[in-house]
């Protein structure tokens, strides 16, 4: 029996906490901080993620035989590092491995020497060459900040006012230290879609598809967010898609990060631009997508932990990942406000009234006092639910949210339309 710490607090993790609990090889299922939801299926522990020393000295006297790294700062801070130099198995990236998310100049360059497909670019640290260079190429023009910056540093400016006050945020401090550096890239045309790989350093493991919601509002309008949800598979990822892209550049980043010493584990998440040559990759992340994590373990048949534990100890050669025919999608709530400042504390009831019908409400951001569950977060809420095609889930997933009791929440009224345009027409 494996006993496991799931590192993160989001929806996603409350998703893998959920996965994982199902496993008939999980001894004890801890998780580092949590939230309500994954309290079900976990052992909450207060251990702080930053303290690399407390977390071992904790998997040292908890007997922990994994470690699963959900978000991607303590990756890029080298947590999976600190375990692995202790003896400790983890499934994620190396610090180095992780630059993948945590640079996107990083990416951008091992694109130019792997000759992976994507958009042209150029790397600046100051305002005024950044501007000049934007304005060289006209917009529509997109801008990010290098570093972390939880989803929010990509500004994909279709005006040049927009690209030059993007440039102006990020060399302001709009975005900390994540934008020291700056990222000026071509607009890709096309369709986005969301293409996911275990990985162990030698063997890439094809890991699902999915489509996201990146704008606040319907019809893909307003600010950008963490994402507003999400279906999965995405019916524009064709098994010759997939494969081209497996050719393309999944193959090609492997060998590229095996080739600069930094042989990458964990979970590789490619956010592409398909047009009618194939894909191109937008960038990187380097672990599951948050909401994506969530369509995707309703999908999967297989022991996730079986498949987790197979890249920590580079087997993956030797299994495989089924998925069900089903389609599955997942619509976030979010707070008031989000995604500026979401208003904190409002109660949520009915979650119980939502699963009824079969759907899952992962918890994203939500607190337990006095055993009223309050919002406690921008995204909150996941709801979560299967059909036999996208429309199908599409009416599940919403009879879920309707049932759902929260004045202080919002979301999305059109998750999936893309899908859903498509299956009426076929």
């Amino acid at each position: 029996m494996l006993n496991v710490l799931l590192i993160g607090s989001g929806g996603r993790e409350h998703a893998l906490a959920w996965k994982i609990a199902q496993s008939p090889m999980l001894g004890t299922l801890y998780a580092a901080p949590g939230n309500p939801g994954i309290a079900e299926h976990a052992t909450l522990s207060q251990l702080d993620v930053s303290d690399h020393d407390a977390v071992i000295s904790f998997c040292k006297d908890e007997a922990i035989d994994l470690v699963v790294v959900g978000p991607e700062a303590p990756l890029v801070a080298g947590l999976a590092d600190a375990l692995k130099a202790a003896g400790i198995a983890v499934f994620g990236p190396s610090a180095a491995a992780a630059q993948l998310e945590g640079s996107k100049g990083f990416t951008k360059d091992l694109c130019a020497r792997e000759n992976i497909p994507t958009g042209a670019y150029e790397r600046f640290n100051n305002a005024p060459k950044a501007k000049a260079y934007a304005r060289a190429k006209g917009a529509p023009i997109v801008i990010k900040a290098d570093g972390l910056a939880a989803g929010k540093g990509v500004t994909v400016a279709m005006t040049m006012e927009e690209a030059l006050a993007a440039i102006e945020d990020c060399f302001e401090g709009a975005f900390g230290d994540a934008g020291a550096e700056v990222v000026v890239e071509e607009f890709l045309h096309g369709e986005e879609a969301s293409f996911f790989c275990l990985c162990d350093g030698k063997t890439a493991l094809p890991f699902g598809t999915a489509q996201d919601h990146k704008r606040v509002g319907d019809g893909d309008t307003g600010p950008n967010t963490g994402g507003m949800g999400a279906y999965s598979p995405a019916p524009v990822m064709t098994q010759a898609l997939i494969e081209q892209t497996m050719r393309e550049i999944i193959e090609p980043t492997m060998r590229g990060m095996a080739a600069i010493g930094a042989p990458f584990t964990g979970v590789l998440y490619a956010g592409l631009m398909i047009d009618e040559t194939g894909p191109k990759l937008i960038e990187y992340n380097v672990r599951f997508g948050d909401p994506e994590c969530q369509v995707l373990m309703m999908r999967l048949k297989d022991d996730i932990l079986l498949l987790l534990k197979a890249a920590a100890e580079g087997e993956l050669a030797h299994v495989s990942a089924r998925w069900k025919d089903d389609a599955a999608l997942t619509v976030v709530m979010a707070a008031e406000g989000y995604p500026g400042t979401p208003k904190k504390g409002t109660p949520i009831a009915g979650l119980a009234a939502a699963e009824a019908s079969g759907a899952k409400v992962f918890h994203a951001g939500t607190t337990l006092k006095d055993a009223q569950l309050l919002a406690n977060g921008g995204r909150v809420l996941n709801v979560t639910a299967q059909g036999t095609d996208v429309t199908d889930a599409q009416a599940k997933a919403y009879q879920a949210v309707d049932a759902i009791d929260w004045p202080g929440g919002f979301c999305r009224r059109d998750i999936g339309w893309r899908a859903v345009e498509r299956e009426a027409k076929n």
